[in-house]
């Protein structure tokens, strides 16, 4: 049977690299369910779980692409591309209801704005703080902390050094997972109850993963409004980080 599992494995990439998710997913929120009772969602054990199997791989195979690396794993190259990534946040954000995105209007826009600014500041500050004093990475550093896809993606406008550009993901990482674990622990102090919260909540956090796994663990409802609105926040790191927020911390340094 274990050869058989192997053969269609080595076979089909694409269909090992979900059953290793799958596994990761029934561990994760079993230890959730029996050891911390809920109180660590299962989502953030997952991707704990994901960083250490990428540690394993990578340094199992020198590589640079975790379990990946390992080509019986390879299909998980794939899965975790951007392609399935853009499908599954197109998706959710179908589940929202437009009277409800209306009715948030100027807020959710001002809150885009805000959670932007607020990231980047606070990334930018940790930069300077550890001695960093070029624009360019300081720039990237908080970008990251915007996201850790606006990070790589103004770095490498940027001309950033691939160490710089790792940083700036580490951080965006680093908020994600704080974000899914410290959602359903604060929802009821900040009201985080109903689509239009969950909408303003997805523009000032932004991380799409961390937010939509938060939500998930405190109103699985409430997941396609954050969503959609930290997809948006997404897109205007984008814009923001490489230019205006660039020139800025050009003319202050």
């Amino acid at each position: 049977m274990i050869d058989s599992l192997v053969h269609l494995f080595d076979k089909y990439h694409l269909v090992a690299a979900f059953a290793v998710i799958g596994l990761a997913m029934y561990v994760a929120y079993w230890i959730s369910n029996n050891l911390t009772r809920g109180k660590l969602h299962g989502s953030a054990i997952a991707i704990i779980l994901g960083l250490v199997l990428a540690y394993v791989g990578g340094a199992t195979t020198g590589g640079s692409k975790g379990l990946s690396d390992v080509t019986l794993f390879s299909g998980l190259g794939l899965m975790g591309g951007g392609m399935l990534r853009d499908l599954a946040i197109i998706a959710t954000a179908y589940g929202v209801n437009l009277k409800e995105i209306r009715q948030t209007g100027f807020r959710g826009v001002v809150a885009l704005f805000v959670g932007v600014l607020i990231s980047f500041v606070a990334g930018g500050g940790v930069a300077i703080a550890f001695g960093y004093t070029d624009p360019v990475d300081i720039t990237t550093i908080g970008a990251g902390a915007v996201t850790y896809i606006v990070g790589p993606v103004t770095g490498a406008t940027l001309g950033a050094s691939s160490e710089v550009v790792a940083l700036s993901i580490a951080a965006g990482l680093v908020k994600s997972i704080l974000t899914m674990v410290a959602t359903p622990m604060t929802a009821r102090l900040i009201g985080l109850d109903n689509p239009r919260s969950a909408m303003i909540f997805g523009g000032l956090i932004g991380t799409t993963s961390g937010v939509a796994a938060g939500l998930a663990a405190t109103d699985a409802r409430l997941v396609p409004y954050g969503a959609m609105t930290a997809t948006f926040y997404t897109g205007l790191g984008i814009l923001l980080a490489p230019t205006v927020l660039f020139l800025a911390v050009r003319a202050v340094m």
